[in-house]
């Protein structure tokens, strides 16, 4: 089933549920996208000078007017991207959270830092950029945003968001939550094709990049970042890594295993991609998997009780579906599921995927739907091996009964996060990236807030 084409200057809204359309909204012409930026650049100039109280106060404001518009914003996610309405109503939640944990803890990440030298006095200081151009995906359509609108805003940096084309109307929604704020601007949506990205980068008022996208495009943003001379953060790709150590109970751990491979219907980065399982409890571990994986309610994302929705565009279940065709054609065994659904929308049948091994599509490549690959490893030392086997390093889970060894293993593993015996996910305490082609730089945490900052030095002379 595929979506109906946009017409010429305008986006799209489809319901990824039945295929329909929801609404079309009018893309910003070359004059609007200016305007746009030159009102975040005006924004900045005020925010910029305020003080982090006052920023705080600000972004807790934010915070309380998304509880109360929770149940709307999740409708709009679902409607637009498909997720499941209680994982929608946890990323509302998840927002405000961040809001708040940087309106609280945004002046120690940035206070000066003193440095010892035979100055009278010598320190850095975080002083803020300016506009932050924000290239955002549609699968996380609010926590993407404010994943990296949180710590840049308490920086002192304003943000202008090109949104993915699919989720204009959360992008509005974004941008609604920020109108009653002092002063304008804060931040603002540029409702633009993707063909308009390398002209904002190069546009002067532009002071940095941030980007969670696929890996194509973080080349694309790479490169033009580059020539102009601008700092981009890159949240990239990845094919996670879970590894199975065989000191676990296989069961629970199978059941702990879909979860993390259907978080927003398998459409994560930070998802399981790869299961990577000792031999001694490989058999029980796949059984296991695959009836959990069977048991999972797949239906329409408005349901309470829906587990897996549909993917968000036609495209993305044919592509999915062709990784799964070519990973049987290399050898793989089909364990549950390797179709699209007959019903309306664009729903993939929960997949498992068993004797896979590097050189296969579901090994080397990024699947982004609820499709898991299950690979058999001798020992610890080839399940790590195994592991780093790939171009991305986005994040990985390690599970064990004996913190010490996972905590040994981890060190191993070449990830931005490793997380021993739980779910990879991103925190506002902790910082978020990836290495290789998962990109580079951090959000969150400490590092997150002093990304898009001007870490200067202060050097006092003696008299």
């Amino acid at each position: 089933m595929k979506a109906p084409p946009s017409q010429t200057g305008s986006m799209v809204s489809i319901d990824p549920s039945t295929g329909e359309t929801r609404a079309e909204f009018a893309a910003h012409d070359a004059g609007e996208l200016s305007r746009r930026i030159d009102r975040a650049r005006l924004a900045f100039e005020r925010w910029g000078s305020l003080s982090i109280t006052a920023r705080s106060e600000t972004l807790r404001s934010v915070a309380r007017r998304m509880r109360e518009r929770r149940d709307a914003l999740a409708a709009g996610i679902t409607s637009e991207m498909g997720k499941p309405i209680t994982q929608a109503e946890a990323e509302v939640e998840k927002c405000a959270w961040a809001c708040e944990h940087f309106a609280d803890h945004a002046a120690s990440y940035l206070a000066d830092d003193p440095v010892a030298t035979d100055a009278a006095r010598s320190f850095t200081r975080c002083e803020p950029l300016g506009v932050v151009l924000a290239i955002m995906p549609w699968n996380f359509p609010l926590w993407q945003l404010f994943r990296c609108a949180a710590p840049a805003l308490m920086a002192g940096n304003t943000i202008v968001l090109k949104h993915a084309s699919n989720v204009p109307g959360c992008a509005l929604a974004i941008e609604a939550l920020f109108e009653p704020e002092e002063p304008k601007g804060l931040v603002t949506t540029l409702l633009a094709p993707s063909g308009a990205v390398a002209p904002l980068i190069e546009d002067p008022r532009i002071a940095a990049i941030s980007l969670t996208g696929s890996e194509a495009a973080g080349r694309e943003v790479a490169a033009t970042a580059g020539r102009a001379l601008k700092k981009c953060v890159l949240e990239l790709g990845g094919s996670d890594p879970f590894i199975v150590i065989d000191d676990v109970d296989p069961v629970a751990t199978a059941a702990r295993a879909a979860a993390a491979r259907v978080q927003n219907s398998g459409q994560s980065c930070i998802a399981a991609k790869r299961f990577i399982v000792l031999d001694r409890v490989a058999s029980s571990f796949e059984r296991a998997l695959v009836e959990r994986m069977r048991s999972l309610r797949v239906g329409d994302p408005r349901d309470h009780a829906t587990e897996v929705g549909p993917l968000a565009r036609a495209d993305l279940l044919d592509s999915l579906h062709a990784q799964v065709a070519r990973s049987l054609e290399q050898g793989a065994r089909l364990a549950l599921g390797g179709a699209p659904l007959e019903r309306r929308g664009w729903y993939y049948a929960p997949t498992v995927l068993t004797d896979a091994r590097p050189g296969m599509t579901a090994f080397d490549e990024e699947t982004f739907g609820p499709v898991a690959a299950v690979i058999r490893a001798r020992d610890e030392g080839e399940a790590i091996g195994l592991a780093n086997q790939s171009r991305f390093g986005l994040g990985a889970s390690l599970w064990t009964s004996d913190p010490a060894r996972g905590e040994r293993l981890a060190a191993r593993i070449e990830a931005g996060a490793v997380f021993v015996t739980g779910m990879v996910r991103s925190d506002p305490r902790i910082p978020f990236g990836g290495i290789k082609s998962s990109g580079w730089g951090r959000e969150l945490g400490r590092e997150g807030a002093r990304e898009f900052v001007n870490l200067k030095t202060v050097w006092i002379e003696k008299t």
